[in-house]
């Protein structure tokens, strides 16, 4: 594969590339358990609460600038207890998916993470996404549960796995 580069992602530069992936993903895959594929309008507001949050928005673009793939994480849930646990994604483009990009993202989520002194990274997939799963037990995540039918797509019911990696941060928590 040609050479690639780690990017910070911004509206102005990746919120199309980044909407063409979402959009795949949700016509054709239970990676996104939503239905239809997402408006342009949707990402200002996306990138906004990112932003906001400092979250990052971490990409893998081609020399030519093509954004290959892309992950991010977020609040797990909104109660200030839950401060120093997030719940990430990762997508990779349709055309470069089995080559090694999702754990490139994933290792520069984990980075940030440690450096952000997050605690706990959340992980749901869809139980039957094998790739995803066996990409986050090799990066040393660990199953917590399954929610058993909890989404409806394509005809069916889908079970929801939590997986979770503990990193050794934040040094010193506090409740505040």
């Amino acid at each position: 594969m040609p050479a690639q580069t780690i990017v910070h992602c911004t509206y102005e530069q990746h919120a199309h590339a980044i909407l063409a992936i979402f959009n795949e993903a949700i016509l054709n895959s239970t990676a996104l358990y939503d239905y239809k594929p997402r408006a342009y309008d949707s990402m200002k507001p996306w990138f906004e609460t990112k932003q906001k949050g400092n979250y990052p928005v971490i990409g893998i673009e081609a020399q030519d600038g093509t954004l290959l793939a892309f992950g991010s994480y977020g609040s797990f849930r909104a109660w200030p207890a839950y401060k120093y646990t997030v719940e990430h994604s990762v997508y990779v483009h349709q055309d470069y998916r089995a080559q090694g990009l999702g754990l490139q993202i994933m290792q520069a989520l984990i980075a940030a993470a440690r450096q952000q002194e997050i605690h706990a990274m959340m992980g749901g997939i869809d139980a039957s996404n094998s790739r995803s799963i066996a990409l986050h037990q090799r990066l040393g995540f660990k199953h917590v549960g399954t929610l058993p039918q909890v989404g409806f797509k394509f005809g069916r019911w889908l079970d929801l796995a939590f997986y979770q990696l503990l990193l050794d941060t934040p040094t010193h928590p506090v409740e505040d």
